[in-house]
Order: structure tokens, then sequence, then C-alpha cells
């Protein structure tokens, strides 16, 4: 007989001390983790995880795209397991927090549910996305992306990063390209815990952030050709500078950000300026922008607006310019039931709550396509992430964690009801 889902808490100390365990894989000077996706330490915290998963009973597989499922048996087989998932890739300047505690909390949950010998209805699986951040490889959200049929294996394969390497490859190299095809099997839903990334949480003192949806982004590559000469005898007039006209370009991005606020926000955060010599004239430059809104529609017209004033701003100068999208996540709406069994979870157990969009991508956007989903969020501070110094207390990711055991419960009875196969 399993205890009342109000009764069980997950051990806040041992989940703690397995997030500090696992920063150390990768960890900074400053305290932070670089572990960028399919390099070495991703190699080794994969490693590590899925013998976490085993030691806590879990029968682990890996698809073709590198996403790590652990499933710990339900009392129906025939149900599609619930999922709890995030990632354990980071930024290059990454912290401890971001994607992490979602994964890393699924497995409390795992080891909470044995320890209280508490058998679910429905299967459940703790899941490690390979490359949300996209850091490495363009686009974010690549292989849930997969699993979704939002891309193809052929095109997730070919990606390639700044060196040239190619996903594909990297993927085989560290070990974890299974032989499970993504996106196989079904899952009954679909929950992601995660900090905030934003303030609106800790400036209204919230413990918890009921998710409903994932604002619409949009990602380009931008490449500005001028010609590159001798900058002692090119008289300023005849320069066709590659770098100056890119200035312009980024001011000219945040410009259609601020015309479009509060909500719309775009940013310039990878530029390459080329040969990059101190005594040369830039003759080309590369650079990304990334938009968004939770209005489609707005990203539709910011995307019009930004094209439009680059094509203007290089035929000004001289430049030619390639402009190509290469992301479009539009917004995402999340599952009403499981919405209102996060809601309720939070009430329960007296956290202070509000709704709240996500301004930042999750592969539980993707999900959302094929698995009812949302997410649960709390506070970090000052609203830093992408950021060694991201930090989140304790106290508000135990909060966290509790909240997302009970919402599964609830959901696993939920679903189990339905089925005609609930106690």
């Amino acid at each position: 007989m399993s205890a009342p889902i109000g009764n069980i808490s997950i051990d806040g100390d041992r989940m703690w001390a397995t997030i500090m365990e696992t920063a150390q894989i990768g960890g900074t000077p400053k305290g932070g983790i670089r572990r960028l996706t399919l390099t070495d330490l991703d190699h080794q915290v994969r490693d590590w995880f899925r013998s976490a998963c085993e030691a806590a009973g879990c029968t682990v597989v890996v698809d073709d795209m590198g996403n790590i499922f652990a499933r710990r048996p339900g009392r129906d087989p025939a149900l599609p397991p619930i999922a709890i998932g995030s990632h354990l890739d980071t930024q290059p300047t990454g912290g401890k927090y971001d994607g992490i505690i979602g994964v890393l909390a699924g497995l409390e949950v795992l080891r909470t549910l044995n320890d209280q010998g508490y058998e679910t209805n429905a299967p459940i699986e703790i899941i490690d996305w390979t490359n949300e951040e996209g850091s490495r490889f363009a686009p974010a959200m690549l292989s849930s992306g997969v699993f979704a049929g939002v891309f193809d294996t052929d095109y997730a394969y070919a990606r390639e990063d700044r060196e040239g390497q190619r996903f594909g490859d990297e993927l085989t190299r560290i070990g974890y390209k299974g032989d499970v095809k993504c996106g196989s099997h079904a899952l009954g839903a679909h929950f992601e815990f995660h900090i905030e990334q934003g303030p609106i949480l800790e400036a209204e003192a919230k413990t918890i952030g009921v998710v409903t949806g994932v604002q619409g982004m949009r990602w380009y590559e931008v490449t500005v050709t001028g010609t590159e000469s001798h900058a002692g005898t090119t008289p300023m007039k005849l320069r066709r500078d590659a770098l100056l006209g890119a200035s312009r370009m980024v001011a000219a991005v945040n410009d259609v950000a601020c015309a479009h606020t509060p909500d719309a926000v775009a940013t310039v955060g990878l530029i390459e300026s080329r040969p990059n010599s101190r005594n040369v004239v830039p003759g080309s430059v590369f650079f990304t922008i990334d938009l968004r809104h939770p209005s489609d529609g707005v990203v539709a017209a910011m995307e019009a607006e930004t094209q439009a004033a680059l094509r203007r701003i290089a035929a000004e100068s001289g430049l030619e310019i390639v402009i190509e999208r290469v992301w479009d996540s539009p917004a995402v709406r999340f599952d009403p039931d499981c919405i209102a069994s996060v809601r309720r979870a939070a009430d329960l157990s007296g956290y202070p709550s509000r709704d709240i969009v996500s301004g930042a991508g999750h592969d539980s956007a993707y999900i959302a396509r094929v698995a009812p989903t949302t997410m649960v969020f709390v506070p970090c501070e000052k609203g830093l992430s992408h950021n060694e110094a991201e930090h989140a207390e304790k106290t508000d990711v135990v909060a966290g964690a509790n909240v997302l055991l009970r919402a599964v419960l609830e959901t696993d009875q939920r679903l189990a009801e339905r089925a005609g196969r609930g106690d």
C-alpha cells in the first residue's frame, strides 16, 4: 500500500549533495561549470548519471541521439511512462543549476519512491536530453527536437561546431550513440524542473513558478563581407570595414527589440572578426542574433525589421551580407492538466507561487508537441543564469523538487484512473 502523496518528501540534503558532487565534473575556478555537449566532460557526467540510475534500480536505455532514459517500473507496464526530463550539458561559462537540477531532482524523486516503497501505476522515466543548450551545436534543444519530430537525425548528425566537428561523429566518439530510434516510445506526460533564469520570482518573493508556456524565439547567423586592407595605408573614406558595419548592425538589433518593449528581447551573443589582426581592416565578420517574444506575430515583425535594417546598413557601407535563419521555435502553451497538478502541489505544500511564461527555451517546448507537458520554476539569485555566478537557494530547490514529486504522483493517479487501471 503506497503512502499518501502529501506525506512523501524528498531528501533535500541528499539531493543537494548530488548537485554539488556532479558540479565537480567540469567545475570552473569561479564556481561554475563548463561541460559542453558531447565533450569528454559530458561523457563523464553521463557515465555518472547512468551508474546512479542503475544503482537506484532503473533500466537505462540510450537512443540514437544520445538521450538517456532511466526507467523505474510501475505497477502497469502497459501505461506509457511519466517523464522527468532536462539536461546535463552547460554553456561555456555555465552555472551549477541550469538544467542540471531538473535531471538530478528526477533522480531524487526515484530514490525517494524507493525509500518509501511507493509503487506508481505508470513507469517513471528520468531523461537527460542531449544538446539542450545549443552552445556547441546549433540549434538548441536538438535531440528533444528529433524526439518530437521537429528535426530528423540526418540533419542533427550533420550539425557542426565552430571547429568543424560534426554532432554525429562526436556522439559516436564518446560512445553515446545508442541503438534505439529517437522518438520511438510514447510518454504519458513530461515534467521539467528548472531555475527561472530571470528575476520575476525573486522580485515577487514567490517560491514556485507554475509555467504555462514558452515564448517564441528565432536564431540567425549573419556574415558581413568587406575588404581586408592595410590599417596604415587605407584612407578612412575608401575602407570597406566589415567590423564597423557589423557594429552598426548590432546596435540596430538592439533598437528593434526596444521598439517592441516590454516583452521583446534581442541579443547578439557571438561575434567573430576576420582576419582578427591589429593592423588589418576587418574583411569579414560573423555574428549571431537571438530574437524572442511571447507572440509569434511579434517575433515575425522583429525578424522583418531586423533584416531590413541590416540590409540597409550593408548597402550604405558598401558591404555584402548573408542572413540565415537557423532556428525557429514557436511559442508554446503547456498542458492544462499538468499545469493544474503543479499549481495544486504548490498550494498543498504551502509554497507561494505564480503563473509564469518562460523566456528561455527548454526541451519541454518540443516535448509538448508529443506529450502533455509543463515545467516547475524556482528563483535564482538576481535572475542570473548562463553565468558561473548562477545561484539558487537550497530551500527553494528542495521546495521545487517536492512540488515536482507531488505533481508527478498526482498525474500518475489521474492517468491511471483515465485508463481504468488506478487503485
